[in-house]
C-alpha cells in the first residue's frame, strides 16, 4: 500500500540504518502510535522504501482524545477507520522542518487521500491544528515530526 529554527524543539538526530517505524518504536513518546500502527496492519507499509514524512502524535496526544475513542478505534471491526486516521498522519515524500515552514498556508496531500494544511503562527509550525513539537527525527526512509494532537480526517 503506497503511503502517501522557528520550531519550539528541534531534534537533529539522524539514524540512516533504521526505518521510521524502527525509530518510532524506540521513542518513549510514540508507544501508542506504534501499537496502533501494528493493530492497523501498517507495519510493512511504514518500513517500506519511502520517503515518508510521519506527523506522529505523541502518547499525550492520544491520551487527550475523548474517553473511549482510542479503545474503540483499536477494535478489529474499526480497522478501516484506524488505517484512515493513521494514514492521515503520513505524507508520501520527505518534508523537513525547513520545508514545513516554506509550506505556510499550503495544503498537502496525505496518504489517505485527504489534505492537511500547513501553517506558521507566532514562530510555531502546525499541521491543521496540531503543533509540531519535535522535528527532523531522520530515518533511512523519511522523517518523523512529533505533534501534540491526533489529526482526524474530515
Amino acid at each position: 500500500m503506497p503511503v502517501s529554527s522557528v520550531f519550539a524543539v528541534e531534534n537533529p538526530s539522524t539514524n540512516n540504518s533504521n526505518a521510521i517505524l524502527d525509530i518510532a518504536s524506540d521513542n518513549d513518546e510514540l508507544k501508542t502510535l506504534v501499537s496502533a500502527i501494528e493493530v492497523a496492519g501498517l507495519t510493512d507499509t511504514l518500513k517500506g522504501d519511502g520517503p515518508f514524512t510521519i506527523f506522529a502524535p505523541s502518547d499525550r496526544a492520544f491520551a487527550d482524545l475523548p474517553e473511549g475513542t482510542l479503545e474503540n478505534l483499536l477494535k478489529p471491526e474499526n480497522n478501516d477507520n484506524l488505517q484512515n486516521i493513521l494514514l492521515y498522519h503520513v505524507y508520501n515524500g520527505k518534508v523537513t522542518a525547513q520545508d514545513a515552514t516554506n509550506l505556510n498556508g499550503q495544503e498537502i496531500d496525505m496518504a489517505n487521500g485527504k489534505k492537511a494544511k500547513m501553517r506558521v503562527e507566532n514562530g510555531q509550525v502546525f499541521i491543521n491544528d496540531a503543533e509540531i513539537v519535535t522535528t527532523d527525527i531522520n530515518a533511512q526512509n523519511g522523517v518523523i515530526h512529533i505533534i501534540d494532537t491526533v489529526l482526524m480526517p474530515k
